[in-house]
């Protein structure tokens, strides 16, 4: 809901495309250039206590946005620092929430758990957008931003009610610098986790970007208001939840490097549909298949490295996820509000479209000669079935 508030202020106040860019920028790029550190933290401290101090900053930040926006004293300057505040809160918590996983369920629930977790944040994304939309136009900004801090309450409660075993990090006496420097060796090395890593910072590049344009194609091109906004962002949110169900079911890693690739592709050629629609509904229902293509790749790389990640690494490699996933983001808003400027929001989300498509082509061509080195790196964090041991991309083509 603040998301989709948020951008509908800047909105509101200077209809500009830039400065939509620019609030995407700045709310992610701290993801992008503190990730590294926030890894090296989540393996060295107590994940849960750096899970419940981001969500207790997070909690503030919301109250102080709803404050100055229901007080009528908002102004841009305030939004893009409150932001951008947002977002170095949240370059800890990434990495720090998705590695904490393991130690909540242990290993063999753990391609469900992420599932589960993805399916739960876009039902978030199905609800949050449509009654964001409507309260903005109702009501205001500024009750979407109270809302939102009020429901940190709960999830601060739930963090605090957790009993788990604690984990014990293993210091080797090894600098924080060499630290950072075997977790980036770890992924430079290692061939099938670098691939997923640099197919997921292309889509998050130029693809993600048609988000921070969405005000654009709902007033001007769709001829909507607020509450088509919050229709259109809701139905990324039902293709998501669906798509991070349809991994939840899956019982094993067999196929996913594969739902990988086809799902780039297929966020891809969405997009493009998206961008030549002019109806409300047609736009609507390309949508919910970004949503799902979407939400397929990225929860599908993100078990694939879980699974091939050793334990003492995974908060150092999820922070180069987070940067991957959230950080490239940032840049590619930036530049697609700067090129919307020029050329107009449908013909920059093509480009978008078609820089996925072929960056899942080319991973589809590759992905063969990594499938023994996968194998080996789930069987060694003993992620492989007792009984049928999988074949992490599927049957050959």
């Amino acid at each position: 809901m603040q998301t989709v508030a948020e951008a509908w202020l800047v909105y509101r106040l200077t209809g500009s495309s830039a400065l939509l860019g620019l609030l995407g920028f700045v709310s992610q790029i701290p993801i992008f250039l503190l990730s590294p550190l926030a890894g090296l933290a989540a393996d060295r401290w107590p994940k849960e206590r750096v899970v419940i101090a981001t969500q207790f900053s997070s909690m503030l930040l919301a109250f102080t946005l709803a404050t100055l926006t229901l007080t009528h004293r908002i102004n841009v300057r305030e939004i893009i620092t409150l932001a951008t505040l947002l977002g170095i809160v949240n370059a800890f918590d990434v990495p720090a929430r998705q590695s904490f996983l393991i130690e909540m369920v242990g290993r063999e629930d753990l391609l469900n758990a992420i599932a589960l977790n993805s399916s739960m944040y876009n039902g978030a994304r199905v609800a949050g957008p449509a009654i964001a939309g409507l309260l903005v136009a109702w009501i205001g900004e500024g009750w979407c931003f109270l809302l939102n801090g009020v429901s940190y309450l709960a999830v601060i409660a739930g963090l605090l009610m957790m009993r788990i075993e604690k984990y014990q990090a293993v210091h080797d006496g090894a600098s924080p610098l060499e630290k950072l420097r075997e977790g980036i060796r770890f992924v430079r090395r290692t061939m099938p986790i670098r691939a997923l890593l640099l197919l997921l910072g292309l889509v998050s590049f130029m693809a993600l970007p048609f988000a921070v344009l969405m005000p654009i194609f709902a007033d001007r091109i769709l001829g909507g208001g607020a509450s088509a906004y919050g229709t259109l962002m809701g139905a990324v949110g039902v293709g998501a939840m669906f798509g991070a169900l349809g991994i939840a079911l899956r019982q094993q890693l067999r196929g996913l490097g594969n739902v990988v690739a086809y799902c780039a592709i297929g966020l891809g050629v969405s997009l493009i549909l998206f961008s030549a629609s002019r109806w409300y509904w047609m736009s609507w229902v390309f949508l919910v298949a970004v949503g799902f293509t979407m939400m397929m790749q990225f929860t599908a790389t993100n078990t694939l490295i879980q699974a091939m990640v050793p334990d003492q690494l995974r908060g150092r490699v999820m922070s180069l996820y987070a940067m991957m996933f959230l950080g490239m983001t940032p840049l590619g808003s930036l530049l697609a509000g700067w090129i919307a400027e020029r050329i107009g929001a449908p013909i920059t989300v093509a480009i978008g479209g078609a820089a996925s498509v072929i960056g899942g082509a080319v991973f589809y061509r590759k992905w063969p000669a990594m499938r023994a080195p996968a194998r080996e790196l789930v069987a060694a964090q003993g992620m492989m079935s007792p009984v049928t041991p999988p074949d992490i991309s599927g049957p050959r083509s």
